[in-house]
Parts: C-alpha cells; structure tokens; sequence
C-alpha cells in the first residue's frame, strides 16, 4: 500500500540517516506529502528537501536517501 503521509516515525528514520551525516536538522525540508518518485534536492538556501517515495518502502529506500545526500554534500 502507498504511503500516504509522512509521519513522525518516517520523519524520525529520516532524521537517523541525517544525523549520522551530520547534517544539522534545521537544514531539512521533508514536505509531508510522499511522491513517486522519492527525491533528495539542495534548494538555492543550501537546506536539503526530501520528499519520501510514497511507493517503495522507506526502509527501502533510507539507502538511496543516503547515497544522495552524499552526492550533494560532496558536490558542494
């Protein structure tokens, strides 16, 4: 089943992959409405949006999550 809304436990698992990044939590954008496809972006303030993909399991998808979050801190 589609996730329908983000929710403080996929916020909270979110937040564990950010943190071991070290990137600061007031830095995050994650709109409450999933999508498909999921998507990490770096808005032009330089916080990170994450939209949740409402189709793939978010334990699924924390790894990919992860590889983009450390794609766009190592671009810059």
């Amino acid at each position: 089943m589609p996730l329908q809304i983000v929710r403080m436990n996929e916020i909270n698992q979110i937040f564990s992959v950010t943190d071991r990044l070290g990137i600061h939590r007031e830095a995050i954008e994650i709109p409450l409405s999933p999508e498909h496809p999921g998507r990490v972006t770096r808005t032009p303030a330089g916080t990170f949006q994450i939209v949740v993909d409402a189709d793939v399991p978010l334990v699924d998808w924390l790894p990919t999550l992860e590889a983009e979050l450390t794609r766009l801190l190592n671009a810059g």
